[in-house]
């Protein structure tokens, strides 16, 4: 059984081989006039400019400084000649539904400082008595003749005396917002710090007297406020969470990482975040039986709001394609200055609408036949509000390429991704995206190797390292999610930035960011976009050599995942690989309808399928549970765990279901969210619940059926699928 396990897996390595620089030093897909104009218009430093004026509004939904980023980004696109700019409006008030998401309030803060008072009385003392012996010593001394030395001895008692009075101040609101976690609301209180650990477990609070204190946690402020607060009587929260974990974690202890509260929690409160140098002091002193008192002063609060977008248009030229889209999106919210987490994707887009408006006004680019737009949501939840309230953009958009994370430069220790699409929605788009990039690679590589090159795509004030973008296999996270859950199924290319090792922090400033970074996917997302929004049936064909490219490398990572898997399983991989390698053949037709078809291609000439699939065992035969089907429900529309929400949970508490065990299922590419994210996309009433977990277990490792079938069952109880019988 072994010997046909691995016989499978070099036939599939045989039929993929390797591709590096397919393209050699030819732009692929665009005719090159096309190229140079983008390459040459494109601008680094113009986007950076904009990033600098987006990174000094603290940026959160509803806000008032989400509202004047907002207009920052419209004032840009209006003097760039852009049509039917406008800042859509979308009521958020914790009540309206948007399909899955419930909205959530506005949340402003106008002021909020951290104090510690009280410091040790003693240090006063012995400074005092320091003081006076240096006065009597100073008296007989010649070097202090002007009396300069007494002085300074004064002056520090007197310094002491006014810190025991005045006290300490911790954290400012005013100088670095990320230190108040969001959703924090009005407070003027004075408690004592306690120590909880974590916070999240009742353990954590055993023996110890909560109640008017104010408690000092490692997790997140929102996990620990129904406990902390709502059940032990606490005040507030003080919390040193480390997220984002990356190799670089820890390295510095100055950093100040981003933190929220629960949208939805009873327990209203505040919560302050310090960086883990401060927490570590605290938690010494703690320790050492020392009383630390804390003052927080808190001027901030939920409020009835709206949701708003921005949005623009290029219109199309063709009076019948223009009512398709090609989509750029980004997300304009985040802590201030979350220059590269996400005002570099928004300015990236935003030089994108200014290169492709000048470019097609000049003459330069032909106008395209469709209409290229423009967004910039709330992340995730604005992009779930904006496609359930205005349904006709979910039907016009057809493509939607979302940057999240594009202009670290070498300090963010960032690598670039252009990640595909999730395997329950295949699509070429993927492939073009990555031509380009792959194509970028190797030019910059070629210019820092040698200085020389056709294409350096180099801004002046940027710097010189190559690219290196990997072509990555689908990860969640940010807007992309929501465009390719099966409500919507809009393929999204997504470019993005991981690891950042100042991602959610204070640290995340304009002086991180690279005006060559920020160019080259600026020219990644307009040179796909623009020839997506041409595609015809002629162009059609050119997509196919990108895609049997690059199926060479996905053929490669699949044959080293089914090296780590027993027969069975790697039979299973190697079927779903080839199935969804017929899909993104085929979604070629999304655009073009009357595209060849595959007998025109020769198929089998790209793709030896038909060797493969005799040589993969059958799939396994669906009995019992494993027939079930369930087909998802019309509405409501989006992903179920999205910001300050979980639809599931929430729905699942109402209706007695117990939390199923695949929400906690660690495979061994993917986690629990990843596999149930793909089992509801899965869900189309035409597969059984047999080839739904065959399906995500070849994505993100083998799982057992029980596990697919119970949250199946869950799904259908709250109403989100029905069974097909």
């Amino acid at each position: 059984m072994r010997k046909l396990c691995s016989g499978l897996i070099a036939a599939l390595f045989l039929s993929g081989g390797i591709a590096t620089g397919a393209w050699a030093q030819k732009p692929p897909l665009l005719p090159e006039k096309d190229v140079a104009a983008l390459a040459n218009e494109l601008s680094g430093e113009t986007a950076k400019r904009n990033l600098e004026g987006i990174a000094r509004f603290h940026r959160q939904r509803g806000s008032q400084g989400f509202h004047a980023a907002a207009e920052l980004v419209a004032e840009r696109l209006r003097a760039y000649g852009l049509n039917d700019v406008a800042i859509l409006q979308l009521p958020a008030d914790g009540k309206i539904f948007y399909g899955t998401q419930r909205s959530r309030p506005a949340w402003d803060a106008e002021f909020a400082e951290l104090w510690e008072r009280n410091i040790r009385p003693e240090r006063c003392d012995e400074a005092k008595i320091q003081m006076e012996v240096d006065q009597k010593l100073l008296a007989n001394s010649e070097g202090d003749v002007d009396g300069k030395a007494r002085d300074r001895s004064k002056q520090a008692f007197e310094n002491c005396r006014q810190m025991v009075e005045l006290g300490v101040r911790l954290a400012s609101y005013e100088a670095e917002p990320t230190v108040l976690a969001e959703e924090s609301e009005r407070a003027d209180v004075t408690g004592e710090l306690l120590d909880v650990g974590e916070g999240t477990k009742e353990s954590d609070y055993a023996g110890k007297d909560v109640k008017g204190r104010i408690v000092l946690v490692s997790a997140q402020p929102g996990a620990v406020q129904d406990l902390a607060v709502g059940k032990y009587g606490a005040v507030g929260i003080v919390s040193y969470a480390q997220n984002q974990k990356t190799a670089w974690w820890g390295e510095d202890e100055n950093l100040i990482r981003w933190g929220h509260l629960e949208t939805f929690s009873p327990n209203k409160t505040f919560a302050f975040m310090v960086s883990l140098k401060t927490a570590r002091g605290f938690k010494e002193r703690l320790a050492r039986g020392a009383r630390i008192a804390l003052h927080a002063v808190v001027k901030a609060g939920q409020h009835p709001g709206n949701y708003e977008v921005v949005t623009a248009t290029i219109p199309g030229a063709d009076p019948k394609l223009k009512e398709e889209e090609i989509a750029f999106s980004c997300h304009l919210d985040h802590q201030r200055p979350g220059a590269n987490d996400n005002a570099s994707g928004c300015v990236t887009i935003l030089e994108v609408a200014r290169t492709l408006q000048k470019l097609i006004g000049e003459g330069k680019l032909a106008h395209p036949a469709r209409t290229i737009r423009f967004i910039f949501p709330p992340e995730i939840e604005g992009t779930l509000t904006l496609l359930n309230a205005k349904p006709e953009f979910a039907k016009r958009i057809k493509v939607a390429i979302h940057m999240d994370m594009v202009g670290g430069g070498p300090e963010t220790k960032a690598v670039f991704h252009v990640t595909r699409g999730p395997m329950s929605l295949p699509s070429f788009v993927h492939d073009v995206a990555w031509a380009f990039a792959e194509w970028v690679n190797e030019e910059s590589y070629q210019f820092a190797a040698t200085g020389k090159a056709d294409y350096t795509m180099v801004a002046p004030e940027g710097g010189k390292e190559p690219l290196r973008a990997e072509y990555s296999a689908y990860t969640m996270g940010s807007d992309h999610d929501v465009y390719q859950d099966s409500s919507f199924g809009i393929p999204a290319i997504y470019l993005n930035d991981w690891p950042d090792r100042y991602i959610h922090t204070n640290f995340d400033s304009a002086a991180n960011i690279d005006p060559t970074k920020l160019k080259r996917a600026a020219f990644i997302g307009a040179a796909s976009g623009y020839f997506l929004l041409g595609m015809d049936e002629d162009s059609a064909k050119s997509v196919l050599m990108a895609i049997d490219l690059d199926r060479l490398l996905r053929a490669n990572s699949t044959g080293l995942k089914a090296a780590q898997l027993p027969e069975s399983e790697a039979s299973n991989l190697i079927r779903q690989y080839l199935n969804s390698e017929i899909d993104r053949f085929h979604s070629v037709k999304q655009l073009v309808p009357k595209s060849i078809t595959l007998s025109e291609l020769s198929f089998e000439r790209f793709f030896p399928i038909q060797t493969l699939a005799q040589r993969a065992a059958p799939p396994t035969p669906a009995k019992g549970n494993g027939l079930l089907k369930f087909k998802r429900r019309p509405e409501p529309k989006g992903p179920l765990a999205v910001f300050g929400y979980d639809y599931f949970a929430d729905h699942a508490k109402a209706a007695g279901v117990a939390t199923p065990q695949l929400l906690s299922y660690d495979g061994l590419w993917g986690s629990g969210e990843e596999y149930a994210y793909e089992v509801l996309n899965f869900a189309d009433g035409k597969r059984n619940a047999q080839e739904i977990r065959d399906a995500v277990s070849s994505e993100y490792g083998p799982v057992p059926l029980e596990l697919v079938v119970e949250y199946l069952n869950a799904l259908e109880k709250t109403g989100l699928v029905e069974e097909v019988k």
